[in-house]
């Protein structure tokens, strides 16, 4: 039988992708059929499955073991997360005092900060734990113990799931209720008689 006959440019490995080149005629050799191997490149063995992030290693480290590094996270970081806590909770007014509210926007104009966003709360951060300060002011009508569990439960779970820090204690402090100025008496001023001025 007549050895076959591989086209030019085709290795050796390319070989069993395509079929071979047919015999001359009349030797009554029949060309095998292709061998089994890895599809043409042009057709991708399986489908594309985009990353999933965190799964990539690029820092070396063993599988199933943390990566090594040291995670810093600021306190301004963990009291902006704890102030949009604090003021989703339904019957607080905002966050600080009057007077701490009004030191705030002239340092804010000044220094050009953002020192607003976390106004009212102070925070104490170690490497895993934090402790958190709120000072607020409630809606008038809002029972106020209540509020000040919805606070800390609000902050507590925002700080644990999105800072990551272990949440040792969060005091809230009510400074003032907010009155509306339809039940204020002081809103309400005295109208002239009818044809006084």
């Amino acid at each position: 039988m007549e050895d076959a006959q591989i086209t030019p440019g085709n290795g050796p490995a390319a070989a069993g992708n395509q079929p071979l080149s047919p015999t001359p005629a009349g030797s009554g050799a029949v060309s095998p059929p292709p061998a089994a191997g890895p599809k043409p490149a042009s057709a991708p063995a399986q489908p594309y499955v985009p990353p999933v992030p965190g799964a990539a290693n690029p820092s070396g480290a063993v599988p199933g073991e943390e990566p090594g590094g040291r995670t810093s996270i600021a306190e301004q970081a963990v009291a902006k997360v704890a102030a949009i806590a604090a003021r989703a909770v339904p019957g607080v007014h905002t966050l600080g005092t009057g007077g701490g509210r009004t030191l705030g926007a002239v340092r804010d104009a000044v220094a050009g900060s953002d020192s607003s966003a976390t106004a009212g709360v102070n925070v104490e951060v170690g490497e895993t734990e934090a402790a958190v300060d709120i000072t607020l002011v409630a809606d008038y009508g809002i029972p106020l113990t209540r509020l000040a569990d919805s606070v800390r439960s609000a902050v507590y779970a925002a700080v644990e799931d999105l800072v990551g820090l272990n949440v040792v204690e969060v005091n809230v402090s009510v400074a003032d209720v907010h009155v509306p100025e339809a039940l204020d008496p002081r809103a309400v001023k005295r109208q002239p008689a009818a044809g006084q001025d």
